[in-house]
């Protein structure tokens, strides 16, 4: 009996691994889309304002589509909310995408707290999200993300990454996006009032990304 299982075990290994290699030989399909720099500045009562992404920063990130805006509903408002798009055309080359939680500790941004919540928008159904309370000396600041592939939105990395190599061999597609929405919190501001600001400017905001995240 252990033979047999030892011998299955082998076979699936060697099945998963033909059929990655079948996959990796396809042209891969790339599917038409919007840049980012033509996501509108104004987004009901916000204004935006391009933030340049560093050298080295694009750099970890690799090859792909990206969006970095502070938007504000005042122009003299301290305490913007930072709108952040990835858009990765492939991941076969090894250019993944980088999970928020593993970035803000790089940043010195330590996490406080956090959960995920389901959030809805007119059009969008219900789907869930991650949202961390993060702090940096003396300084809070709420973070709200989430990987969108296809037609699924995912709050977790690992069934992301499960469905990036499913939807290679599926559909011979690679592409992904992360979507993150971040705020500093006002002094006596409480995590409750900082998230309203934050899902304010993304009720106008996650309608529009269908043009720039191919389903």
């Amino acid at each position: 009996m252990g033979s047999k299982v030892r011998f299955g075990c082998a076979a699936l290994l060697l099945l998963g691994a033909a059929l990655v290699l079948h996959a990796r030989g396809r042209q891969e399909f790339i599917p038409p889309r919007d840049n980012f720099s033509s996501f509108p500045e104004r987004l009901g009562d916000w204004t935006g304002t391009e933030t340049p992404i560093p050298e080295d920063v694009r750099n970890v990130l690799g090859a792909g589509d990206f969006l970095l805006r502070d938007y504000r509903e005042s122009p003299s408002d301290p305490y913007p909310v930072e709108l952040f798009l990835a858009y990765f055309p492939t991941q076969r080359q090894g250019d993944t995408i980088h999970s928020p939680k593993h970035c803000l500790p790089g940043g010195g941004w330590f996490p406080l707290e956090s959960s995920r919540i389901s959030l809805y928008f007119p059009g969008q159904g219900v789907f869930p999200v991650n949202r961390y309370l993060v702090g940096n000396d003396g300084q809070r600041a709420l973070v709200i993300y989430w990987f969108r592939a296809r037609d699924r939105v995912m709050a977790s990395e690992y069934r992301e990454k499960f469905f990036l190599f499913a939807d290679s061999l599926r559909f011979n597609r690679s592409d992904g996006s992360l979507i993150r929405a971040s705020t500093t919190l006002r002094p006596g501001e409480s995590a409750a009032e900082a998230q309203q600001r934050l899902l304010s400017l993304l009720s106008v905001a996650t309608p529009l990304l269908d043009r720039y995240i191919p389903r």
